[in-house]
């Protein structure tokens, strides 16, 4: 089985572009959405409060993740420790979940491919880009709250888009020529 990693920074496109995917007859694996999930789940709350001791983080089984964002966000070793226990945890339910699929291809769309060091899991990673005002405006459409500079320092947070592109086996723009790069995306996607 062919697997694929669809990955970019806020406000790309990632969940768009997955949706022409999923046309194409390959189904899609949400790491953020089963990411979210694992937080429910006791025994990776066990390992959280192992790992971080901190009273008041789960609270009536339920992680409090504006703590949790507040205890690892600035401190790189607590980043580190949380995506060492998430990561593999994901892609745990990604392998369980591509063995259950009865396609030739299948996807992953993670914001982290690369920062997370999951690359290597993949067959191909594509990465969806497009400009930065278009990205700001997606976002701020979606998230009315966020102001620019909030935009801004999210983006900072991640690695920057240019690298992302240039790691990547195919690059798709999800800006003003998008129409033409699906496709052209859907005429040459052989696997």
């Amino acid at each position: 089985m062919f697997k694929i990693a669809l990955t970019g920074g806020i406000g790309t496109g990632k969940t768009y572009l997955s949706k022409h995917f999923i046309q194409m007859g390959i189904p899609v694996f949400y790491a953020d959405e089963e990411a979210k999930k694992l937080y429910e789940n006791q025994p990776f709350q066990q390992k959280l409060d192992e790992l971080f001791h901190h009273e008041g983080l789960i609270v009536n089984h339920r992680v409090n993740i504006p703590l949790l964002s507040s205890l690892v966000f600035g401190d790189e070793q607590k980043l580190q420790a949380l995506n060492a226990l998430v990561h593999p945890a994901v892609m745990e339910l990604f392998e369980q979940w591509a063995g259950q699929q009865h396609s030739y291809a299948v996807m992953m769309e993670s914001a982290i491919i690369y920062e997370g060091g999951l690359a290597h899991y993949f067959d191909k990673v594509i990465v969806a880009d497009a400009p930065l005002e278009l990205r700001i405006e997606r976002i701020m459409t979606r998230n009315p709250n966020l102001t620019r500079e909030d935009i801004l320092q999210r983006m900072a947070r991640q690695m920057p888009q240019q690298e992302k592109c240039c790691m990547a086996d195919l690059v798709v723009c999800t800006g003003e020529t998008y129409e033409l790069s699906c496709k052209k995306l859907s005429a040459d996607m052989h696997f």
